[in-house]
């Protein structure tokens, strides 16, 4: 196997040093919140995002007032978004039934998809207002009928978003918070004097945002680990540089330390990509932080075989996997190990992170490996449910578990099914006896 690393990102050493400050920040601001709720949090907001106003939580005026500075044409976009991002979720939701079945005689199995009660939907917005995570967050959330959806986004250049605001409120936002960073998860997930804690928390963010899901998540659920943004291109002759190049640092302007990495079986492309991506920042209007990212963990990497390239991409498992070749189908088929697939030259990225519907909320660091996305089966638990209808039944099940029971010792649990053969079984299946 040769697999060649034409361009290196930061060593995984440095990554790791990342890690250490970001988690013990973390734990501290966490246990501030915890300790003075919203004192703290008024003070992380103001050291933070130097915003500090008589109430977090928007009034209906507010919001009302918000929305009225959006302009029409943008207030059309975003309804168009939602419809494609619901008409999905819906899709999705229809294919999650509940079911009831009788496994034999009398024995009745079942479960409900019962929607999680509170979901707190976090949509950043302090160096970008992430409009679309509102889309897939709280919207999603609404078309599982959760029942209290609340909305938190950072104030944008000082003051809330009317953008963001139109499309949480549209998408069926509950409490709309304007909060940023550590202080919104945390006080969505601990709850404050003024704000009651949620069931769950969901949404992208930055580093910091992600650490705090993941030491909340058991007090709360969450949806998944979804750190800085990752992009793979694998891509073959088929396609140019420019198009390698520019959907690359199109993910890569996300931040400073969003991996993105091209996988190809053609060196040719590989040192065309190079050489376009450094025109390309040249010129690009974010250049300044696609660069940062680029230099720190940009990576290309030249395969012999589509194998290689297979196996490597399902080795990184990278958040968003760019697939332009000349067996796109043959990569959906093999693929087990991303966030989601963009299937061909004609879409990217940027549609599913916006406007085509499907949902951006990822897994990143390889935690592709073990879930998928954000979807509206993740608002959604499933509960089980037995009912025993017959005497018969009620014996027969009992005389099975009785023994079993006493298999593993339990001789508590043996007592309960012996009960049930006693009363309803009578001499027809004795205890302890195999069941006719």
């Amino acid at each position: 196997m040769s697999v060649a690393y034409l361009k290196s990102g930061k060593p995984e050493t440095e990554r790791s040093q990342d890690d250490t400050r970001t988690r013990e920040t973390v734990e501290a601001v966490l246990a501030d919140i915890e300790t003075r709720g919203d004192a703290a949090v008024r003070e992380l907001s103001e050291k933070f995002d130097k915003y500090s106003p008589k109430a977090f939580r928007l009034s209906a005026e507010d919001i009302d007032a918000l929305i009225a500075q959006v302009s029409e044409k943008d207030l059309e976009d975003i309804r168009f978004a939602q419809a494609q991002v619901r008409r999905f979720a819906e899709a999705q939701r229809a294919s999650m039934t509940d079911i009831e079945i009788e496994t034999m005689p009398g024995v009745i199995l079942g479960h409900k998809n019962i929607p999680v009660q509170s979901v707190g939907c976090y949509v950043p917005a302090g160096k970008f207002p992430m409009v679309a995570s509102a889309h897939m967050s709280v919207l999603t959330a609404s078309v599982a009928g959760v029942p209290r959806i609340v909305a938190a986004t950072p104030p944008f250049k000082g003051a809330p978003n009317p953008a963001v605001i139109a499309a949480m409120h549209l998408g069926g936002a509950h409490e709309i918070y304007v909060l940023g960073g550590i202080q919104a998860v945390g006080a969505m997930a601990i709850g404050t004097e003024t704000i009651a804690p949620v069931d769950m928390l969901v949404g992208p963010g930055n580093a910091f945002v992600a650490e705090a899901k993941r030491q909340l998540f058991g007090r709360v659920g969450i949806d998944l680990f979804a750190g800085p943004t990752e992009t793979m291109v694998i891509a073959d002759e088929t396609v140019d540089a420019e198009m390698c190049a520019t959907d690359l640092l199109g993910q890569a302007e996300h931040g400073y330390n969003s991996p993105a990495i091209l996988l190809t079986n053609s060196e040719k492309l590989a040192k065309e990509t190079l050489s376009e991506i450094e025109r390309i920042l040249t010129i690009l209007p974010t250049a300044e932080t696609a660069r940062a990212s680029w230099e720190a963990y940009g990576e290309i990497i030249v395969c012999d075989t589509y194998e290689e390239m297979l196996d490597t991409a399902n080795e990184i498992a990278s958040e968003h996997v760019q697939v332009m070749t000349d067996r796109d189908d043959w990569f959906l088929e093999n693929m087990h190990s991303y966030g989601a697939l963009f299937l061909g030259p004609r879409t990217n990225v940027a549609n599913g992170d916006k406007v085509i519907g499907t949902n951006h909320t990822l897994p990143t660091r390889k935690a592709g490996r073990y879930t998928g996305g954000l979807w509206v089966g993740k608002f959604l638990k499933t509960h089980s449910y037995q009912r025993v209808t017959t005497d018969e039944a009620a014996a027969e099940i009992g005389a099975y578990c009785s023994r079993l029971c006493l298999l593993e010792g339990f001789v508590g649990h043996a007592e309960q099914a012996n009960l049930r053969v006693r009363r309803y079984g009578g001499q027809n299946i004795g205890y302890g006896k195999p069941a006719a």
